[in-house]
């Protein structure tokens, strides 16, 4: 019996991160795979390989792994003039709120491009992206995104919630370039940890994605 109430809640916490994604970017299908269907022969592509777009997990911590195509990364060039098909990569992480506005939450649900996707804080500060973080502050990226050489990165003392990760190709100077892929996933909560009552008139995670 217990078994089968944890296989269904299970289900359940899978259904609602899936539903998020929509609202908060990505979705069954990510913009990734939007793109990639009518990328032309021979251009960049970006596509994440984990987390998984949907994934929950119990683990605070999440290794983000990348798969490139038609891009090289160009550590030696780093920060130096741009050059074809060459650069570094912009992950950036963000937490989705607990507590969602329903203005904003509705706006980003009306907009059809996803261009009010709602954000929240960032996880993209040295004690959660590390090195890449520590790198991030030297270029003053930190708070934005993390740049990186190698094609993955380790989040680590992440707390429970939804969160949207946004992968961006950028050129030696940083300068971002139009290939990029979007996953979202959640972290669950420890059980001693419940999540506090949304103040009036706050929508929580969610009930937001009951209304997708």
């Amino acid at each position: 019996m217990r078994l089968r109430k944890a296989t269904i809640a299970a289900l359940v916490m899978t259904g609602v991160a899936v539903a998020l994604a929509i609202a908060f970017g990505g979705g069954k299908d990510t913009e990734h795979a939007k793109a990639s269907t009518e990328a032309s022969p021979g251009e960049p592509t970006v596509s994440i390989v984990s987390p998984r777009n949907g994934e929950v997990q119990q683990n605070h911590a999440v290794v983000v792994k990348v798969d490139l195509a038609n891009f090289e990364l160009s550590p030696q060039h780093f920060g130096q003039e741009p050059e074809l098909g060459q650069g570094h990569i912009r992950f950036s992480l963000k937490r989705v709120p607990d507590c969602v506005d329903p203005q904003k939450l509705r706006k980003a649900l009306d907009s059809p491009l996803g261009n009010d996707r709602l954000k929240g804080a960032s996880m993209d500060f040295p004690r959660f992206s590390g090195p890449n973080g520590i790198l991030a502050e030297e270029i003053g990226s930190a708070g934005s995104y993390s740049p990186a050489t190698r094609p993955e990165i380790f989040y680590h003392r992440l707390a429970g919630g939804f969160y949207r990760l946004t992968v961006t190709l950028a050129q030696n100077n940083g300068a971002t370039t139009p290939y990029h892929t979007v996953t979202n996933f959640q972290i669950l909560r420890g059980h001693n940890k419940k999540l506090k009552p949304c103040p009036p008139g706050k929508v929580s995670s969610a009930k937001a994605a009951a209304q997708l």
